[in-house]
């Protein structure tokens, strides 16, 4: 058998790379957490250019839709739509 010395020698030597690991494993760590958050962010972001984007093309083929006499319908339709949004706000701020 082994001298209990060199045993736990061992042992220690072994703890160590362990606690080296694991100090290496939680730096890795929170630099994706950081990597996630920053990444989070950026799509909350991007959601909301596309939300914006959106919003103004729509206003834009509306607009569009008015000036030409081809989408009457269409924005007969669109009017109509805005009027029952108006309708909904009015009615939410007499509650």
């Amino acid at each position: 058998m082994a001298d209990p010395t060199v045993l736990v020698s061992g042992i220690e030597l072994k703890v160590l790379t362990l606690i080296r690991q694991l100090r290496l494993l939680k730096a890795e760590n929170e630099q994706f957490q950081q990597e996630i958050n920053q990444l989070k962010r950026e799509n909350e972001e991007q959601k909301n250019m596309i939300r914006e984007s959106e919003s103004k093309m729509k206003i834009l083929k509306t607009a569009k839709t008015l000036e030409t006499k081809e989408g009457t319908v269409e924005a007969k339709a669109r009017v109509n739509e805005l009027l029952r949004e108006i309708d909904k706000c009015i009615g939410l701020l007499n509650t």
